[in-house]
């Protein structure tokens, strides 16, 4: 296998040095405040399995940049907020890159540096989708 220039591991610790962060127990704290948008990152599975942050705006990764972009045919509205985003994936990862490439586009973001895991360690409060809800409880 051909050697890479930049590894992964690389890649992020580059973006975080250059981010803003919070973490997990930060954000918790920041849940109801209304000038701030979480917004989660993750496959759509994920949420679906794991759940998700209470009010939290679902944008998938590959289409976070066409999204924010007032001059794509796909942007979303919620990106025209005059609000505080915060992103999450994971573990950190994916939200870390995600950040760096909407900052550099001239559009602040931060992130939970330790992502939905560590929102779930740092027991915020999760969601699941209804049909999830009704599983769980045996219906």
């Amino acid at each position: 296998m051909k050697k890479l220039k930049i590894t992964v591991k690389e890649l992020v610790a580059t973006a975080k040095s250059q981010i803003e962060e919070f973490t997990a127990s930060q954000v918790i704290q920041l849940l109801s405040d209304k000038n701030v948008v979480i917004v989660d990152i993750r496959d759509i599975r994920e949420r679906q399995k794991l759940g998700f942050i209470p009010g939290s705006f679902h944008a998938p990764r590959g289409m976070l940049e066409f999204w924010i972009d007032p001059e794509s045919p796909y942007f979303k509205k919620i990106f025209s907020a005059d609000k505080k985003f915060i992103l999450h994936c994971a573990a950190g990862w994916r939200s870390a890159l995600s950040v760096q490439t909407l900052n550099n586009m001239g559009f602040p973001t931060a992130h939970i540096s330790d992502g939905f895991k560590g929102w779930v360690e740092a027991d915020g409060p999760v969601e699941f989708y209804e049909s999830r809800q009704s599983e769980d409880k045996g219906s």
